[in-house]
C-alpha cells in the first residue's frame, strides 16, 4: 500500500526555554496508509487535539518530521503551505464551520473558488459531491434552515470538494444527537470503504472510535497503544476500546 502519511518522532513544547515548559507531545512516530481509516482516542489533555493540529498544518511541531503524499510540510511556509493545504486536505469539525451568510452551496464551493477554479467546474463538482453525501436537496438552503446532521454533510462535501489526500475530522458527532452522528459515520464508513478516502479520526467517543480499522490511544504526549480491529464486528470492537479506555485511566 501507499503511504500518504509519515510522522517521525514528533514533539511538542510550549513554553518559552526560560519558563516552565510543557512538553505535550514526546516524540510520536506512525504511518498511514492511503485508504485507512484511523482514530486517535485519548483522555483531555492527552496531546491528542495537539497531534491534530500538527498533522492537519494547523500547527508546528518543535522537532520532528511529517511527510503527507511525500511532502515534507514541516519545511513549507506562507503561500507554499496555505496551497498545500488546500490541495491534499480536507478537514471536518466539530461545529461545523460555515459561513452563516453562504448557501450550502456556497459555503462547498469556498476551497475551489480560492484555488481559482472556473465556475463551470465548480458547479459540477457540487451536483457531485452533493449527490454522493445524499444534500442535493438542500444545497440552495443557508445554514440557519438545516438540521445538525445536514450541516455535518455540509462540512464534510466542503472538505471533500478538493479530493485532498488525508480528510481529518476533530470530534465531528460532538454536536450532533445519536441519529444524526450514525448517520454521518455511516456516510465516513461508506466514503472508507468505497472510495478509499484516507480518514484520520479524532474523538472520545467509543462507538464513533468503532468504525475505525486502527486506533492510536495516546496518553501523556506519546502512542500508550496500537490496536486493529482485524475482522471483528464492531460490537466487538467497541467492548475493546471500553477496555483499554478504561485501563487508560488506572
Amino acid at each position: 500500500m501507499d503511504t500518504i502519511i509519515q510522522a517521525h518522532e514528533l514533539t511538542k513544547t510550549y513554553g518559552k526555554s526560560n519558563e516552565k515548559q510543557t512538553q505535550a507531545l514526546k516524540g510520536i512516530t506512525f504511518e498511514v496508509e492511503k485508504g485507512e481509516f484511523i482514530g486517535i482516542m485519548g483522555a483531555s489533555g492527552s496531546g491528542k487535539s495537539t497531534l491534530l493540529n500538527i498533522l492537519s498544518t494547523l500547527d508546528r511541531p518543535s522537532t520532528g518530521s511529517i511527510e503527507i503524499n511525500h511532502s515534507d510540510i514541516t519545511t513549507l511556509k506562507g503561500n507554499a503551505l496555505a496551497d498545500f493545504r488546500s490541495r491534499e486536505i480536507g478537514f471536518i469539525f466539530q461545529d461545523f464551520n460555515l459561513l452563516e451568510n453562504l448557501t450550502a452551496s456556497e459555503n462547498i464551493a469556498v476551497p475551489l473558488s480560492l484555488q481559482g477554479v472556473k465556475p463551470k467546474v465548480i458547479k459540477q463538482r457540487i451536483a457531485q459531491v452533493a449527490q454522493r453525501l445524499s444534500i442535493s436537496q438542500i444545497l440552495d438552503k443557508y445554514p440557519s434552515e438545516i438540521s445538525g446532521g445536514q450541516k455535518q454533510r455540509v462540512a464534510a462535501a466542503r472538505a471533500l470538494i478538493t479530493e485532498p489526500t488525508i480528510l481529518f475530522a476533530d470530534e465531528p458527532t460532538g454536536a450532533l444527537d445519536s441519529k444524526s452522528a450514525k448517520d454521518l459515520l455511516d456516510m465516513m464508513d461508506d466514503l472508507n470503504t468505497n472510495d478509499q478516502v484516507s480518514i484520520l479520526l479524532v474523538t472520545h467517543d467509543p462507538l464513533s472510535a468503532s468504525y475505525c480499522q486502527k486506533i492510536l490511544f495516546i496518553k501523556d504526549g506519546i502512542i500508550h497503544q496500537e490496536v486493529k480491529r482485524h475482522d471483528q464486528s464492531r460490537e466487538d470492537f467497541y467492548r475493546q476500546i471500553l477496555v483499554i479506555l478504561g485501563n487508560l485511566e488506572q
